[in-house]
């Protein structure tokens, strides 16, 4: 991952990396939004040295767009596709140059991780969740890059449609990805949703420092950094984290 051009730090592809590893259900993992292949790289090493399968991408490689703001004019697609030759795993994704939409309507596959890292616009990013909810073995990771981060859709699908449902169980931030376990029937004990409760009031205090296609200047980012401050985003210990996430029979 390292040598692999994105947008992901250290710490967030470790983490991804662990999710991916240690998510306690079978399925297929799912990426939305691919851009060079960053995060694809670490998703296929987990998935062939485990034997997880294929990984599924999902990117139409289009641009401009307002998450690589740098090359307009020019698609991630060839890029993205020298990632995964130079790391060897090109047998071990399943690449679809497309919409999200359009692979969601043939869907019928169980998941579960679905890592959501392409629009990032609000309508997107709620549409990215809702198209594949319903696939989500219960059990499964959702995990959204951007969260913290100066987009407004991330964020808010974030804090209010997986912290604000009663559908998913434990969840946290690492850096900037933001994560729950979907947990139908079990996410609504006192215990999780006490938890996650708190940390949507935390999350929500950034939400009007984030405006779509605006850039955060003076007091505006001063404001946002106090706040980003305070919600709680460091790695927890590995073991810590599968503990967190195992299933059985009290769960």
């Amino acid at each position: 991952m390292d040598a692999t051009p994105g947008h992901l730090t250290e710490r967030e592809g470790r983490f991804l990396s662990l999710m991916a590893a240690c998510a306690p259900v079978r399925g297929t993992m799912v990426e939305i939004g691919s851009y060079k292949g960053k995060s694809t790289v670490g998703l296929a090493f987990v998935a062939r040295h485990y034997g997880l399968g294929h990984v599924v991408t999902v990117d139409p490689h289009t641009s401009p767009s307002i998450t690589d703001p740098n090359e307009p004019g020019e698609s991630s697609y060839e890029a993205f596709c020298d990632s995964l030759e130079r790391a060897g795993v090109v047998g071990d994704v399943e690449a679809h140059r497309a919409y999200s939409r359009d692979l969601a309507r043939g869907w019928d596959r169980a998941i579960r991780l679905l890592w959501i890292d392409g629009d990032h616009t609000y309508a997107g990013a709620k549409e990215d969740l809702d198209l594949f909810r319903a696939h989500l073995v219960p059990g499964a990771i959702v995990a959204m890059h951007d969260v913290l981060a100066n987009f407004e859709g991330p964020i808010r699908v974030f804090a209010r449609d997986i912290l604000g449902s009663d559908d998913f169980g434990p969840a946290g931030l690492c850096g900037s990805i933001g994560w729950a376990q979907y947990r139908p029937g079990q996410g609504g004990a006192p215990r999780f949703r006490r938890s996650r409760r708190w940390l949507a009031r935390r999350v929500a205090m950034l939400i009007p420092f984030v405006r779509e296609g605006q850039r955060q200047r003076g007091l505006v980012r001063i404001g946002y950094n106090v706040w980003r401050a305070l919600v709680p985003h460091h790695p927890r210990p590995a073991e810590a984290w599968v503990e967190a996430v195992r299933l059985g029979p009290d769960t």
